[in-house]
């Protein structure tokens, strides 16, 4: 099996040669090996030249002259705890460490790019950014859908825009592809790194994304109170839907950190609901054996179990899905209720607290050493790249490896493992 990509894949794309000196002084002690090795998975034959990532780190020579450079950032769709952070952190480290003074931050996502919408550029420096790390959100707002990449790069133009910083996930990394490639097309030297935001934690190649840490923190204390709800009844059971439209990894690592939960279901992992072996008999046989059950369900499991038909999408093009906890909820009360077994079930779905709570210390550190190293790579005149960190060291890759396909949790995984080793709960299939 070969790897997924070539070591001519993993080159990050350069406007010119960096010819200025950095005004950092630790940019003196760059690292001397500058690169980590993908590793392949098992089986997977390695390349010769082997595969690898550039490591991120400051640069002894810069491609921008700070004093001339201007720079923009752009927030864009759900919200995630650590935003405010990043866009901190870039405002620091280009003000403080290159001395850049023109800095602007782009209102509502990518309609702050559009004429039409009227949105005005935000003048940022320490002082108006000082304290945003202590809120959650955006302090430049969000949006979504798609917006016209020729209208985007010509408001970066008409800007003199020297380099934009772009934190986003899946459909946000695709429209800051296009506005690289765009920009390349019209030979502009613009730089265009991205920060990967996802609460999902499903971008490819990278490790973890900013923000998780938080949402599994907040997501644990929902499920604490559905432990307290279902202990607190006869047959009590509590009910948590988490976010993960297409990855379980939330549900699954809050489930393995707070050992409360009996049941994870994902959406990596099919499942019955009726059945001998289904889950709706396994519950009922844990209600008898123990008089309660904590379910945790990630929102984009289960979702065959609605009706087929025309799919809606939103304004990204996303899929929009069927609420898989309310049918859990109705289906679980349905099923006991025509046994005649009172159960006593109760909902819970914190997705809008947890996406909206400022970041907890680790993330904050995580975000900003993130936002950092998305400057010191712009600043040396790298573009198309986004920032990650994998196998616990920080780096740098291309955009377009990174949406190449989606991350998912693996049912062979130590992390799965580890769930099902903590829960007990069998594979829910007849």
């Amino acid at each position: 099996m070969k790897p997924p990509f070539s070591s001519e894949e993993v080159i990050i794309k350069r406007l010119g040669e960096p010819k200025i000196k950095s005004p950092l002084s630790i940019a003196d002690e760059v690292l001397l090996n500058n690169e980590i090795l993908f590793h392949p998975y098992p089986g997977m034959e390695q390349e010769d030249p082997p595969v690898a990532f550039e490591i991120s780190q400051p640069n002894k020579m810069i491609y921008f002259d700070p004093t001339k450079v201007t720079a923009a950032i752009v927030t864009c769709g759900g919200l995630c705890p650590g935003l405010n952070n990043v866009i901190r952190a870039i405002v620091m480290s280009l003000y403080h460490g290159y001395g850049v003074r023109s800095i602007f931050g782009i209102k509502y996502g990518l309609q702050g790019f559009i004429p039409s919408y009227g949105h005005p550029l935000i003048p940022l420096d320490p002082s108006v950014v000082s304290d945003i790390h202590e809120q959650g959100g955006t302090m430049l707002g969000s949006s979504r859908g798609a917006q016209s990449i020729e209208a985007i790069v010509d408001t970066l133009e008409r800007q003199n825009i020297n380099m934009l910083f772009i934190i986003g996930g899946d459909g946000t990394l695709r429209a800051a592809e296009k506005i690289e490639k765009e920009v390349d097309n019209r030979n502009l030297k613009i730089a265009v790194a991205a920060i990967p935001k996802t609460i999902d934690n499903d971008i490819s190649f990278v490790s973890k994304s900013f923000g998780f840490e938080t949402a599994v923190d907040t997501a644990t204390n929902a499920i604490q109170c559905a432990h307290t709800e279902a202990l607190s009844y006869p047959n009590g059971i509590g009910l948590v839907k988490l976010m993960g439209r297409y990855s379980g990894f939330i549900a699954a690592t809050a489930a393995a950190s707070q050992r409360d939960v009996n049941y994870v279901l994902i959406p990596e992992v099919d499942f019955d609901l009726e059945g001998p072996n289904g889950f709706l008999e396994t519950l009922k046989k844990r209600l008898e054996s123990r008089s309660h059950a904590v379910i945790v369900v990630a929102e984009g499991a289960g979702q065959r179990f609605f009706q087929n038909g025309e799919q809606a999408t939103d304004k990204s093009g996303n899929i929009k899905l069927k609420d898989i906890g309310s049918l859990l909820k109705d289906r679980i009360n349905e099923y006991f209720a025509k046994q005649s077994i009172e159960v006593n079930l109760k909902y819970i779905d914190p997705s809008y607290i947890i996406r909206s709570v400022p970041a907890n210390t680790n993330d904050g550190l995580f975000s900003a050493t993130l936002g950092q190293n998305a400057v010191h790579a712009a600043m040396s005149g790298r573009t198309g790249l986004l920032v990650s960190i994998w196998h616990g060291v920080y780096c740098q890759l291309p955009i377009s490896l990174t949406i190449s396909h989606k991350k998912t949790l693996h049912p062979s995984s130590r992390l799965w493992i580890s769930v099902l080793e903590s829960t007990g709960q069998p594979s829910f299939k007849n």
